[in-house]
């Protein structure tokens, strides 16, 4: 992935992830409501690919064709 693309990926997966983790904390507990545990499973799915797609897109950001002293 070129340019941006990992960075909007990595954008589009935090709106995901966070929809996820809202959705399980706002789920009705009791005897009939359901684990909701598909929430959490995605959302952390999503923060993971988040992580990925962010370093991929810092990773193409660095500038590999000269050479910088530590002193400059």
């Amino acid at each position: 992935m070129k340019g941006p693309f990992g960075g909007v990926l990595a954008v589009l997966c935090l709106i995901g992830a966070a929809f996820c983790f809202y959705k399980f904390s706002t789920w009705p507990t009791g005897p009939n409501a359901g684990s909701g545990t598909m929430y959490v499973i995605v959302g952390i799915v999503l923060a993971v690919l988040m992580v990925l797609f962010g370093v991929m897109f810092m990773s193409g950001r660095v500038n590999k064709t000269e050479n910088i002293h530590i002193t400059e």
